[in-house]
């Protein structure tokens, strides 16, 4: 600058201006900006030079100008609005809205320039403006006198300017020809809001807290639908707290649970704003003027409570503003144009990506080292956390309650008084009551609103009702009081279709609801479902209905309450013995082979159904779904969980008198003889297998009696009483060949073939196995089991014959596999890793040896006949390989899944592709090939 230039010096008053958004501007003008830049330059140095005004510097769109005089620089700046507002500009988007800051303070100019905190100042409150807008210091007000005709400073209050600790009254000049309405000052203070300040953090959500976010940003008005207790409250909160400079003029949070007349929705909107009601004019009216200007975002919490006035309310926000956005949160939708209904999921149960703890576990695992003063969970808990977080479906008010549980349990104590959820959540606190208030006057407020009108002339509602208004913010304080703010809205259709549905307990399809009721559901399922009462889930096969626990519990208990216990229990059973009938069928009614793979889905409601018949229902009944599951309980690694239930039931019976038919006894007893002896308790194996026999020769049934015959060789076999077993395998068969029941006696049939293979009889077991294969496969539940091909394969193996073993173990594998056999399919990946040991690949065979160890040891299911054949051949192939080399390619079998391994089986190279194949070179004899072990002392499984 140069020297001749004079510079105020003493109470000199400084002004910035620039052009808000001029990157913006100039991106969108392109070439024609610079005549705009200049236009805007020329026009505030005609107005500078009027004045006293010295330019320091300009630099783009900026200037920075010193005046000795605080009342010229309002002028100045005044003239210089109202020029550029006055400019005819090439188009109206192409005018520049110019903002302006001014500062007086001391300051004395060193070499053409000034070094004074008090230059930064200016700066700071010329940011703040907006553009078209003057803003200025307290210091220039007070020296500004006289002010230009016509103008006035308005008072903005005290705001806290970047860079500075102390706070700055900032005014702004108002005079015809400028604007008036302007969004709050771009200062350091938090952007005005009333979010609720949370005592606890934030846990997951990370992916919904996105979503979300986008939602918000692309719609002006989205609502969080779910369930009580699902912690909608809690995201809304954290997500406007993070958007909360969004909005210059606020984030604003409204809780509607606490107003209890639908008059009054505005109000607590209005009162949240600070606006007060006008004499004559509709709290409505004034509270749309207020919001139309201006960019806010308002949090209405718990629409529900008031859902049509809420509705008006929102409604008429959005039409009087398109600055206005509205994230509401409800059990149910508001039925508004435009509105986006988002539905908040629980928390993740699953583990995180990279084996951490999945997001409801981390939840309980916070809240659980807060309730314990600090101390946090050890490894130790970890399966019984999980299993708290899976029974509560990662509800987050329920991990909360959860949480403060383990104050005084341990977390396993904790799972196992979870059949009972809202007894083990709610004990003690069912009589929870707010602090009484004191005597004095009485204010409203977001913890205890209500009649604003009251409020507002000062008077307190009566004691009753605020006990009322109070007790709806204690809605949360137990799942109970939760479940039952939904409930209670519900028509009686709605909550008898509730109620009934807790029989269920897992998701169930339109037509079983329809079945379960025997009417059409659609309506009042509608009502459940936006309710948030129960979820809808859509896939390709059609919508399915989910009901979380907690909410499953209350409506269990309301069950009872009505009366409709006994009736909803009998149907939900009858509709267990459909389905698993129809799982043993196909489309036309025909049985088919069966797949287990069809019980999977069913497993739980089964369960549920035999719970009632051992508690409330029909043992008979029970005993019928207990036979359905019969072969899943084994092939799953459950036949302990098979006893247990069997045992429960001969307990009802004995408690209710009720009369079993012999036959169906029958067949309970074999059944459970052939559970025992699964589960290595061979005593009990023999005991019920004889009680069988008892109650079938009662029956008077032959094939009944033929089959269960057919099964006591098992617990001979289990107990060494290998020549008895012989006699009454041969017996049985010979039976019911005469009978002509020659089916029903399979089981004696494969008995009989392991013994041959066991003492190297492997002609004779070939030749009976041939004579089996047509019976087996006229049997449905039979075929998929491919127990002849099982035991051909190990006849081969033993013979050497490493082409038919391959053959017949890969069509035994493919068909065990396919039709969800797992416990066999393990013997017959443990088969095909002898195979492998035979032909010349000693690494894939420990790899399937280590594979099908791991998955029987997860199922714990015991070694079974073939048991101790397996340990001897690892022991050859130890032998062979060196513990080293074993043991590596063992523990890579053991990370392998039972389908991964199956798999890797059935890619194993056929004998055929082999150089110098067995089957174009020669064959072992048996003398050539070690033969199995005559003695077994290892448990068996029932292999067939």
């Amino acid at each position: 600058m140069s020297a001749r230039i004079h510079l105020p010096s003493g109470l000199v008053t400084f002004m910035f201006t620039d052009i808000e958004g001029s990157t913006r501007l100039a991106q969108m003008l392109g070439p024609g900006y610079r005549p705009v830049l200049s236009e805007h330059r020329r026009l505030l140095r005609a107005t500078l030079a009027a004045s006293d005004g010295t330019e320091l510097f300009t630099e783009g769109d900026s200037f920075f100008v010193a005046f000795a005089d605080a009342s010229s620089a309002l002028d100045a700046s005044l003239a210089a609005q109202r020029a550029l507002n006055n400019h005819e500009w090439p188009t109206p988007e192409a005018t520049p809205r110019v903002r302006m800051g001014l500062h007086t303070g001391q300051a004395e100019p060193r070499d053409g320039e000034y070094a004074s905190a008090e230059v930064h100042r200016a700066a700071r409150i010329a940011a703040a403006a907006h553009g078209g807008q003057v803003l200025c210091s307290g210091a220039t007000a007070r020296h500004a006198a006289p002010l230009p005709p016509g103008a006035s400073l308005l008072d903005l209050g005290l705001h806290r300017l970047r860079g500075f600790d102390d706070r700055e009254r900032l005014f702004q000049l108002v005079a015809p020809g400028l604007e008036r309405q302007f969004p709050r000052p771009r200062t350091a203070d938090a952007i005005p809001h009333n979010l609720p300040t949370q005592v606890t953090s934030f846990v997951g959500r990370k992916a919904e807290r996105e979503e979300l976010d986008q939602l918000i940003d692309a719609h002006r008005l989205v609502t969080v639908v779910g369930a009580g207790g699902a912690g909608k409250t809690r995201l809304a909160v954290e997500l406007a707290g993070g958007v909360v400079e969004s909005y210059p003029d606020g984030v604003w949070f409204v809780d509607i649970a606490t107003v209890t007349d639908p008059g009054l929705v505005a109000f607590a909107v209005a009162a949240v704003l600070g606006l007060r009601p006008e004499p004559g004019r509709p709290m409505l009216e004034t509270l749309v003027e207020f919001a139309a200007s201006r960019r806010m975002l308002v949090v209405l919490d718990t629409c529900d409570a008031q859902p049509a006035a809420c509705a008006e309310v929102i409604s008429r926000l959005l039409a009087g503003g398109s600055g206005v956005r509205v994230l509401a949160t409800s059990r149910e939708s508001l039925g508004l144009p435009g509105e986006v209904i988002w539905r908040i999921p629980p928390l993740s149960v699953d583990p995180a990506p990279g084996g951490g703890p999945s997001e409801a576990v981390t939840l309980l695992l916070d809240r659980t080292a807060a309730a314990r003063g600090g101390r946090r969970s050890g490894p130790a808990e970890s399966a019984d956390l999980q299993r708290v977080v899976t029974r509560l479906d990662g509800l987050p008010l329920a991990i909360e309650l959860a949480a403060a549980r383990l104050r005084v349990l341990s977390a396993s104590q904790l799972a196992e008084r979870l059949d009972d959820v809202l007894g083990a959540l709610d004990a003690g606190r069912d009589d929870v009551e707010p602090a009484p208030v004191p005597a004095r006057g009485w204010v409203a407020n977001q913890q205890d609103t209500v009649d604003l009108a009251a409020a507002a002339r000062g008077v307190a509602p009566p004691v009753g009702v605020r006990a009322v208004q109070r007790s709806a913010t204690q809605r949360h304080v137990t799942m109970q009081a939760t479940v039952t703010w939904s409930y209670r809205t519900l028509g009686p259709r709605a909550a008898r279709l509730l109620r009934w549905l807790a029989v269920f307990s897992g998701p169930v399809d339109l037509a079983t609801v329809e079945w379960l009721l025997n009417d059409d559901p659609l309506d009042p399922l509608s009502v459940l479902v936006d309710k948030s009462m129960i979820q809808a889930e859509p896939n390709v096969s059609g919508s399915t209905y989910r009901m979380l626990d907690p909410i499953r519990a209350y409506a269990a208990r309301r069950l009872v309450d009505a009366g409709e216990e006994q009736t909803a229990r009998d149907r939900h059973v009858a509709w267990s013995l459909h389905a698993l009938q129809r799982a043993y069928l196909g489309p036309d009614d025909r049985p088919v082979t069966l797949s287990l793979y069809a019980l999977d889905p069913l497993a739980d409601e089964l369960r549920a159904a035999l719970h009632w018949t051992v508690t409330g229902g029909s043992a008979r009944q029970g005993l019928q779904l207990a036979s359905g599951l019969d072969e899943w309980w084994r092939e799953r690694g459950l036949a302990r969980e098979g006893r247990l239930w069997l045992f429960r039931l001969y307990g009802r019976i004995a408690e209710t008198g009720e009369q079993i038919p012999e036959a169906e006894l029958a067949a309970a007893y074999h059944m459970h003889s052939q559970h025992a002896g699964a589960d290595g308790e061979f005593a009990e194996e023999l005991r019920f297998s004889q009680r069988a026999e008892s109650a079938a020769r009662q029956a008077g049934d032959a094939g009944l009696l033929i089959r269960v015959l057919a099964g006591r060789a098992a617990p001979l076999i289990d107990m060494g009483r290998f020549a008895e077993a012989e006699r009454v395998c041969r017996e049985v068969i010979a039976e019911a060949e005469t009978e002509g029941v020659a089916g029903e006696a399979l089981l004696a049939v494969y008995s009989l073939a392991e013994l041959f293979w066991r003492r190297g009889s492997l002609d004779e077991a070939a030749e009976l196995l041939g004579a089996a294969r047509p019976v087996e496969a006229g049997r449905p539940t039979e075929r998929g089991k491919r127990s002849v091909d099982m035991l051909l394969g190990m006849v081969a193996l033993a013979r050497g014959d490493l082409v038919a073993a391959h053959d017949h173990l890969v069509v035994a594998l493919r068909s065990r596999m396919s039709y969800g056999y797992l416990a066999r399919a393990c013997d017959t990946v443990n088969a095909i890793a002898v195979r492998c040991a035979g032909g010349g690949d000693p690494r894939s065979a420990a790899r399937l040896f280590g594979a099908a160890q791991l998955t029987r040891s997860a199922m714990r299911c015991t070694p079974g006949t073939f048991g101790a054949y397996w340990l001897q051949e690892q022991a050859s192939l130890r032998n062979l390989m060196g513990d080293t080399a074993f043991d590596t390619a063992y523990a890579a079998g053991a990370e392998l899944t039972l389908e991964e391994a199956a798999a890797v089986a059935l890619e194993v190279d056929h004998p055929d592709l082999a150089a110098g194949s067995i089957r174009f070179s020669h064959v072992e004899t048996p003398a050539q090939r070690p033969r199995p072990r005559e003695s077994v002392d290892a448990p068996r499984e029932v292999e067939h």
